[in-house]
């Protein structure tokens, strides 16, 4: 079989890609480079199941694997290990209360991690989304300190979600559960988690062939939220949403 040479996008362009059908197989579902990450062309991304993802040394590289890791948003609760892990500790949860420091957090490298693929290009691009209405954080809190978080963009009813981190044990899955508890409300059914991985998996995301989920992203990106979710709100606790929440065993 013919394979179809890569796609080059040139910088200030009409933000249009590819097919997806036309990502490679080896390295998994890369499918064009170059661009920009104007807002445009990274909404017109994820609207169509494809995200930017590249080191500091390379160009803009943009992906849509095959398999999709994806997190139904209702199916995404707590479970008792968390539950026994969190509860009583008085963490409080916020959203968009601190982006800048979630994503900042999320890009620090982790023991044993060499560099970063949220660089500093990535990092403004996304604050740019933020300030627009796009890109949103769930932040945890422990008094002062901020103990885990999760940021992503909304397109429509899909959340795409882009990365998450701890200084706490159990901070990035309370973060995780928070948010999906938000999206639930708002009548979000799935979260893209892009790339699947063990961790993923062991918190019930599930792997979709890549027509699948992209058919299902592009219903759900043209369709409004059912509630103004992203309204600020006073915190939560994250005690409440253990009692509220139906949990998973």
């Amino acid at each position: 079989m013919t394979r179809l040479p890569l796609t080059f996008i040139e910088p200030g362009s009409p933000p249009r890609f590819p097919p997806v059908s036309r990502a490679l197989r080896d390295p998994d579902g890369l499918l064009a480079v170059g661009g920009d990450l104007r807002p445009e062309r990274l909404l017109a991304a994820y609207r169509h199941g494809i995200f930017p993802w590249f080191s500091e040394s390379d160009p803009i590289l943009w992906w849509s694997p095959d398999p999709r890791c994806v997190f139904r948003t209702e199916r995404l609760r707590p479970n008792r290990s968390l539950r026994r892990q969190v509860r009583g500790k008085g963490w409080r949860i916020t959203v968009n209360q601190a982006f800048d420091r979630v994503i900042e957090a999320c890009a620090a490298p982790r023991p044993g991690q060499d560099g970063t693929w949220i660089g500093p290009a990535m990092i403004q691009a996304y604050s740019v989304l933020h300030r627009l209405g796009h890109a949103h954080s769930m932040e945890v809190w422990d008094d002062d300190a901020l103990v885990g978080g999760v940021y992503g963009v909304a397109v429509g009813r899909l959340f795409c979600g882009e990365s998450m981190f701890s200084a706490q044990s159990g901070g990035s899955k309370m973060a995780l559960c928070a948010l999906a508890a938000l999206l639930r409300e708002g009548g979000a059914p799935l979260l893209d988690a892009q790339v699947s991985n063990p961790h993923l998996l062991s918190l019930g995301a599930e792997e979709w062939p890549r027509k699948d989920f992209v058919a299902r992203a592009e219903a759900l990106a043209s369709q409004p939220l059912t509630a103004d979710i992203w309204r600020p709100t006073p915190p939560r606790l994250a005690d409440d949403l253990l009692r509220t929440a139906k949990s998973n065993p």
